[in-house]
């Protein structure tokens, strides 16, 4: 295969993940997936396999198997619940037109016939074929582009991805745990607070770890900073992804069309603006506030969040 240009997204959970996803969706050389990039599989367990789903992981694939069995072994499951069950699927209004019998025939042909098949050669014809596939894509691909994924908490395994791609970016958003904490109790079974909270330490020291050891290969970015001001915050990005700024990254959309309302099923972070991330606060009890800036007063004051106005007092 060609040479591959490869983005995850990472974030905890209701950080702004796939609201950031949204936002490079219109770049003319971005090649963003169309829902969330569920790469892992039922074969990888490690000691952190009690903290994520396996589906967030990065796998790992079994020796012996054939490019058709690989292409199951990915968990996928929005694209695939989309495509196999669409009225099951959150997305079911999605205008996505793409047969899944060509994807997987593209994913066959572009790992061809080997007697073993490499991971990262595996993962980048997951990605490929889905473009091949994809019958009204907004704009014509071409090898020249980048590939975007997302999938949360996949920063916890940034250093096995940077092993099978040296030039990967993996771009990790961090979010005020109040305000997260609060989008994610929408779902409708939330984690309990205190697990929530530990989670949101084991996330995000762990990228910053991974971070400092490769900083060509993995950055962490600010929710808060990308509402506050989305054109420095998005220049910033395309700077680290290595494309120029495009004035779609303003503003959240879907195969090329903006997303006026709410985003919806793409994300629980209802609207991308610093007035909701600051107003969603005011909505969680005072002991829960109290629980939340306790839990994670350390790693938020690394971030900076005791600077931030509206969240200064609980970090005080």
């Amino acid at each position: 295969m060609s040479k591959f240009n490869f983005v995850m997204i990472s974030a905890g959970f209701e950080h702004g993940g796939n609201v950031t996803h949204r936002h490079m969706d219109g770049h003319p050389k971005l090649l963003v997936y169309p829902f969330e990039s569920q790469l892992g599989n039922r074969d990888y367990k490690d000691f952190l396999a009690s903290v994520e789903r396996v589906q967030y992981r990065y796998p790992q694939f079994p020796e012996g198997m054939t490019p058709a069995e690989l292409y199951e072994e990915i968990m996928d499951e929005e694209m695939k619940t989309f495509l196999r069950k669409r009225n099951g699927s959150k997305f079911r209004d999605a205008d996505l037109q793409l047969d899944e019998t060509k994807r997987k025939e593209a994913f066959i042909k572009r790992l061809g016939e080997q007697d073993y098949y490499r991971r990262r050669d595996v993962i980048e014809a997951f990605f490929r074929s889905t473009f091949d596939a994809w019958e009204n894509y907004y704009t014509a691909t071409d090898d020249s582009m980048t590939y975007v994924g997302y999938s949360p908490a996949i920063g916890i395994d940034a250093e096995r991805i940077i092993k099978d791609f040296p030039d990967v970016k993996i771009m990790h958003i961090v979010r005020n745990p109040f305000s997260a904490y609060r989008d994610t109790k929408r779902r409708p079974f939330p984690q309990p607070l205190s697990k929530y909270l530990i989670t949101w330490n084991i996330y995000h020291s762990t990228v910053e770890m991974f971070a400092k050891m490769y900083p060509e290969n993995v950055r962490i970015f600010r929710y808060e900073d990308e509402v506050a001001d989305k054109e420095t915050f998005m220049r910033q990005v395309a700077e680290f992804i290595g494309v120029d700024f495009h004035e779609a990254m303003l503003y959240p959309s879907w195969n090329g069309k903006e997303i006026k309302d709410n985003i919806a099923p793409w994300g629980t972070v209802l609207k991308s603006t610093e007035e909701y991330n600051a107003s969603v606060i005011d909505e969680l009890s005072d002991a829960e506030k109290r629980q939340i800036a306790c839990g994670t007063m350390a790693l938020a004051k690394h971030f900076g969040y005791d600077k931030i106005p509206y969240l200064s007092k609980y970090y005080a």
